[in-house]
């Protein structure tokens, strides 16, 4: 990796077991940074030991919000390598999110030999099954200046956690609420980038659900009030008569590599899927006529999961009695067998890190 400089950390920690394991809250020994100015372009490629980054108080990032950042997850199968889930995806949302914060785009096969690399030197923190590798690329806007602009100077780097489950078990249904007064995001805005923003923006709907049992919020359109965006930091979909329908991507809804997956996956194993606009009182109305089977939400850190209650203004729409529905199990085993290396992988979307 003569494109890459290496720094071996001279005091490795050793990684909990993996039955210890939480969520994100575990980094590798390890991290790949590179930087930008506009006369050098994306430079020192490095892979240094893991810790606190030198940034100065006034870098646009902290004061304007001008970062990105992914989230993707390496898999260590049953022949003991490590496999990562359509990674190319991961950058190329990023390169998006690039665009929309006015940020150069990254030097992506320098981004992504980094990766490779990193996994590689950190190979002795990689958990077992069913424990997986989260991975963190970000990207932030560093010049010391106060004025609000687009920075001129960047860092890139990722980093890795080894991680247990995000949350629940499987299949485990979660209980949603239906945020009727905050909102997310608004068309025109940030809503389909990954920044920190759009999370910070979500933290006060959550918290208010959470106060009142609920796991997370399902969102409505920003102007009407009236149209599903988003189910926390999840995408949603709904089965509505044998149908699987999912919010169609409008500008404010993240386009998640899970949810593109599972509409990829769903088709070819026979469903029908629409992309479309979904009203949440057609949602409601379908429940009160017994036409909503199913519904669940996808993401990188859950994949797959089962909604078993949805509660709307003073109804308490408990689905398919609280458990994961046919099309929604088959899912998660389907997809997560890709992501595993259990089943057949018709896409070609597993790769191995090599």
């Amino acid at each position: 990796m003569g494109r890459i400089r290496i720094e071996r950390n001279p005091n490795p920690q050793t990684m909990p077991p993996s039955n210890q394991l939480g969520f994100g809250q575990v980094f590798s020994n390890h991290m790949f940074l590179m930087n930008y100015n506009p006369k050098e372009g994306w430079h020192d490629a490095r892979i240094v030991p893991y810790g606190p980054l030198s940034i100065d108080p006034a870098a646009i990032f902290i004061h304007y919000s001008q970062a990105i950042f992914e989230g993707l997850k390496a898999y260590k199968h049953d022949d003991g390598k490590t496999y990562l889930f359509r990674p190319d995806q991961n950058f190329a949302r990023m390169l998006n999110s690039c665009d929309i914060l006015e940020m150069p785009h990254f030097d992506r096969d320098l981004a992504y030999e980094g990766l490779l690399e990193l996994l590689k030197i950190d190979a002795d923190c990689m958990p077992d099954a069913p424990c997986t590798m989260y991975i963190r690329p970000f990207m932030i806007g560093i010049d010391p200046i106060l004025g609000v602009k687009s920075s001129q100077t960047y860092l890139f780097c990722i980093i890795l956690s080894p991680s247990g489950a995000y949350s629940g078990n499987g299949l485990e249904p979660i209980k949603i609420a239906v945020e009727n007064h905050y909102v997310r995001a608004v068309r025109g805005g940030i809503g389909e980038a990954k920044t920190g923003g759009n999370y910070a923006a979500s933290l006060r709907a959550y918290y208010g659900a959470h106060d009142q049992g609920y796991s997370q919020v399902l969102w409505l359109d920003g102007v009407e009030h009236k149209y599903v965006d988003e189910c926390g930091a999840m995408n949603v979909f709904f089965v509505i008569d044998g149908e699987v329908v999912t919010p169609e991507l409008n500008g404010c809804i993240l386009p998640g590599i899970t949810r593109k997956s599972s509409i990829e996956l769903l088709r070819h194993l026979g469903y029908k899927v629409t992309e479309r606009k979904v009203a949440i009182e057609e949602v409601a109305q379908a429940w009160r006529e017994g036409k909503l089977n199913e519904c669940f939400a996808t993401g990188t850190a859950a994949v797959v999961n089962p909604i078993g209650e949805l509660a709307y203004h003073d109804e308490k729409m408990v689905i398919n009695n609280f458990t994961a529905g046919p099309i929604t199990t088959v899912l998660y085993n389907t997809l997560t067998g890709i992501q595993w290396g259990h089943g057949e992988d018709p896409f070609h979307w597993v790769v191995e890190v090599k």
